[in-house]
């Protein structure tokens, strides 16, 4: 099993910055690709942004390209997503989660993190 753990959401104004980051325990050798997801009030969870194993290669939704950073420190197990220029419509509840099969838009999310709420007031 593993184990996903986030942190560093919270409340800010447009235009500030928030970092998140989620710590992967236990199996993490089969963990693959790893990311975040978001939902919103009445709305479906999306992708945002995916990192493989190597940390090569990365990901992003159309709406936070240019804004968003995800990264990947191997030897802490955790991915982090630097995410700039906040917008109110980046309100959500932020879901890391890791995709074994690796693939970095994380299409077969197997394991999810509780989330982490990140408000943006205009």
């Amino acid at each position: 099993q593993v184990q996903l753990v986030e942190s560093g959401g919270g409340l800010v104004q447009a235009g500030d910055s928030l970092r998140l980051s989620c710590a992967a325990s236990g199996r993490t050798f089969s963990t693959g690709a790893m990311g975040w997801f978001r939902q919103a009030p009445g709305k479906q969870r999306e992708f945002v942004a995916g990192i493989s194993r190597s940390a090569f290669i990365t990901s992003y939704t159309d709406d936070v390209k240019g804004r968003f950073t995800i990264s990947g420190d191997n030897a802490k197990n955790t991915v982090y997503l630097q995410m700039n220029s906040l917008k109110a419509e980046d309100t959500a509840v932020y879901y890391c989660a890791a995709d074994p099969t690796g693939t970095t838009r994380l299409r077969n999310p197997v394991y999810w993190g509780q989330g982490t709420q990140v408000t943006v007031s205009s």
